[in-house]
């Protein structure tokens, strides 16, 4: 079996790189396609879906972008309608036993409410963060922190003397992702994307 990512930005990918090997068996490669951001993506991803036509039975191709506060539902049917364009059955629109070729799946709203989903990771990584973050009305529900989880995440790493301006996102999610327990993950957004990669890839795959 053989995944073919495509990601909106590199944080995604060094999340990834890190997150992939606690769920896959050694027996699953997969590759990162990083496009420059969200707007590249949603330009570019049509043309290169229409180029992966030729793909082999045992290929999956998984999409993962941010919701970044859009309505999520016309972004995925966004997603969806570029991939029946290129000729793909995607997860949600297989009907029950039909095989599928494509996953699309949202961060929602940001990748970094995954971070949040797992706050044991973010306090071995970054220890000044508590524990008990989880516990604080604002961190309850990761995909739904006030003001966005970027933001938050960025606020937070300053408030606790980290980084003094803009974080450096990659390095961030490599480190906070290397310490992610997938299980124990409370952000459903990172839940769902779990399902749509183990749908991919079937038991007998998974670690």
């Amino acid at each position: 079996m053989h995944i073919k990512f495509f990601l909106e930005e590199p944080s995604a990918e060094e999340a990834l790189k890190h997150i992939l090997p606690k769920i896959l068996s050694p027996h699953v490669t997969y590759i990162f396609h990083v496009f420059e951001g969200k707007e590249d993506m949603l330009e570019e991803l049509p043309k290169h879906l229409k180029g992966h036509q030729w793909i082999l039975d045992d290929w999956r191709i998984i999409v993962l972008i941010d919701e970044d506060r859009e309505d999520c539902h016309n972004l995925k049917a966004d997603l969806e309608q570029a991939a029946y364009e290129a000729g793909f059955v995607t997860k949600s629109s297989a009907a029950p036993n039909e095989d599928f070729q494509v996953v699309n799946r949202l961060a929602v709203e940001e990748l970094e409410a995954w971070f949040f989903g797992d706050v044991e990771a973010l306090h071995a990584a970054y220890p000044r963060i508590p524990k008990t973050l989880q516990h604080q009305r604002k961190y309850r529900n990761p995909d739904a922190i006030p003001g966005g989880t970027y933001e938050a995440l960025e606020h937070l790493l300053r408030q606790k003397n980290y980084y003094k301006g803009r974080i450096p996102k990659p390095m961030v999610a490599q480190n906070i992702a290397r310490h992610m327990e997938p299980i124990r993950n409370r952000s459903r957004s990172f839940q769902v994307f779990i399902e749509g990669l183990k749908a991919c890839v079937g038991e007998e795959l998974l670690v």
